[in-house]
């Protein structure tokens, strides 16, 4: 790492969530002169707190992500785990009351839940006591020229316009990214939006008390909690203070129903009888009528960047549904794949000789080159995996089909692949390759590579699932075949035990 001098390069990074205050911190850490823009209000602040609000649904953490911080900031990493709550597996809440604990992972490891707000003011605090960055709060881009370099700026609080100039710009803005609109005037760039037919809607559920009247976990702390309800679901994932944050993903039509407390209260209690009790059913009502319902968006661009001068990152360049819970996971990953790039390119922050007469950097524009065409199909991929997996967690998780398919999976992994590869062992190669050369070998489940390998990229997770899904299918219609056999010998041979007993033969 350089540390910067008088002349280092000027980036601007726009929008302060957690993909973009990591950005910024890999920048600095590069010897840039880097510049953070948000145009909301600091989140840190009571004030900004009491009037924004949270954003629903909780961060579920897993290994990709902790290897992106691990890769640019690793105390954070390290404190963050410490403020997280580990998920080792879903349970399953069925409809008659019975309860299913599903292991994610056959050596113990976990997701974590983690709240959205601590994890994204840990890295501003982070960027805060960077020197080489400064944050701008209420600032929002309005414009962009990326070929001159020069970003136009309204200050919300001085109502004032103000331009900013820069040698590159990075776009974490979000789903709506103003970088990425501005961009498109630029590039050709393919884009794709689609509004799936779920929205989504945050409840509570309170702690409880324990026998010395000290708050307690109302359900297992210690898993993901899931009501699948076939064409609809409720999940619950547990926070510090006890509580757990549950969100109902359900179809437009199904909610535009729910209009007055009693059609509420009586739909929960026809499929959610015991989150409803737990829950509280004044809660409920007053949860479901003042919190907002949210629609759920998946896009989808390429290219990612404009020349050497800018690149969008998270959800700015592919938001996707959260059933795999890896938006954020995907999202910090691609600084982390970016870093490496950066690094094996020998990208400068102080202008080179590799600089062409234009004054492009000939590294830099390599760098985010082998980003687009790397990256691409791997975020269509877990973009793909993400909606296929909403179909299992609201209804497949429940079917005998699915449980035998799992099973042999789980057994095919126990013999082929006796030995976990842990993150500790991954972090040094992620921390300087985006990912290690070679395939992946012998027979991994899907969640485990989806979610505990971060060294094999989305696009091969997704092509070696499907592979094993074909050998899986006919393994499974040879089991049906033997069973069917075996089970028509025993009755035959039941029956005619039964005829001899009786003397009837």
């Amino acid at each position: 790492m350089h540390s910067q001098s008088p002349a280092a390069k000027k980036a601007v990074v726009v929008g302060a969530g957690p993909v973009g205050a990591l950005a910024a911190l890999a920048l600095a850490k590069r010897g840039w002169a880097v510049e953070l823009y948000e145009g909301r209000p600091d989140m840190r602040l009571a004030s900004s707190k009491a009037a924004v609000g949270q954003r629903s649904i909780n961060l579920a953490i897993s290994h990709r992500g902790i290897a992106a911080l691990e890769a640019v900031e690793p105390a954070a990493a390290h404190r963050f785990l410490q403020s997280a709550i580990p998920m080792r597996g879903r349970m399953i809440h069925k409809l008659s009351g019975e309860l299913d604990s599903q292991l994610y992972d056959r050596d113990g490891q976990c997701i974590n839940s983690i709240d959205r707000a601590l994890l994204n003011e840990g890295l501003l605090d982070q960027v805060s006591q960077t020197p080489t960055i400064r944050t701008f709060f209420n600032h929002k881009v309005t414009a962009v020229d990326f070929d001159n370099g020069s970003m136009s700026v309204h200050d919300t609080l001085a109502n004032k316009d103000r331009t900013v100039s820069f040698d590159f710009c990075i776009g974490s803005d979000g789903s709506y990214s103003v970088i990425r609109r501005q961009m498109m005037r630029v590039v050709r760039m393919n884009y794709q939006q689609e509004y799936i037919r779920d929205e989504y809607l945050e409840l509570k559920m309170p702690a409880g008390r324990d026998v010395n009247g000290e708050s307690t976990f109302l359900l297992d702390p210690n898993h993901l909690h899931i009501w699948p309800r076939h064409s609809f679901m409720l999940i619950a994932l547990p926070n510090k203070d006890k509580t757990f944050t549950c969100t109902l993903f359900a179809p437009t039509a199904e909610l535009d129903r729910l209009c007055t407390p009693e059609s509420i209260l009586a739909w929960f209690k026809s499929y959610f009888p015991d989150a409803t009790h737990l829950i509280g059913e004044k809660s409920l009502v007053e949860d479901f009528k003042r919190n907002p319902r949210s629609p759920l968006i998946c896009t989808k661009a390429n290219p990612y960047h404009y020349k050497d001068r800018a690149i969008i990152l998270g959800d700015a360049a592919h938001s996707m549904v959260p059933f795999y819970g890896q938006g954020l996971n995907a999202g910090l990953e691609d600084v982390r794949i970016l870093s490496t790039l950066l690094d094996e390119e020998g990208v400068s922050s102080t202008p080179s000789i590799s600089d062409d007469k234009n004054g492009q950097d000939r590294r830099l524009a390599n760098a985010l080159q082998r980003y687009t065409d790397t990256r691409h199909e791997d975020l269509i991929a877990i973009s793909d995996l993400a909606m296929n997996n909403y179909v299992e967690m609201r209804h497949s998780v429940t079917q005998l089909s699915y449980l035998f398919r799992k099973t042999l999976d789980n057994l095919l992994y126990s013999l082929t692949s006796p030995q976990m590869m842990s993150l500790s062992s991954l972090i040094p190669t992620l921390s300087s390759l985006p990912y290690p050369p070679g395939k992946p070998k012998g027979w991994l489940p899907l969640y485990t590579m989806v979610t505990f390998r971060p060294d094999i990229n989305y696009a091969t997770v997704k092509k070696k699932a499907a592979r094993q899904s074909t050998i899986l299918t006919g393994l499974s219609r040879i089991g049906v075949v033997v069973f069917g056999a075996a089970g028509a010998w025993l009755m035959w041979a039941t029956a005619d035990m039964v005829l001899n007993l009786l003397g009837q033969k």
